[in-house]
């Protein structure tokens, strides 16, 4: 970056169209932000709504990361944690 002291922090900085690129991405952002929120809040609806129906919460978040994993990868994951069980005595 350039030096610190020579550095005009002013709004004439950007020109203007330069200045109505970053309103507008700002704006972007800050409205995918607020539809985020709007998600979570649903998805932790729908597990509290799991959670009155009996199944186990904690389960099913294990259950949706497992299912986003590539089945290879997954396998090869489960392996190594058998081996390391096997090895402490675990299993």
């Amino acid at each position: 970056m350039a030096d610190d002291a020579n550095f005009d922090a002013g709004p004439d900085v950007l020109n203007s169209a330069a200045q109505g690129r970053l309103r507008s991405i700002i704006e972007r952002v800050e409205r995918l932000e607020e539809d985020k929120a709007a998600v979570q809040n649903d998805i932790k609806e729908v597990f509290a709504e799991a959670k009155g129906e009996g199944y186990d919460v904690k389960v099913l978040r294990k259950v949706i990361r497992i299912r986003k994993q590539d089945k290879a990868k997954r396998q090869e994951e489960e392996s190594i944690t058998d081996l390391y069980l096997s090895a402490l005595g675990e299993i």
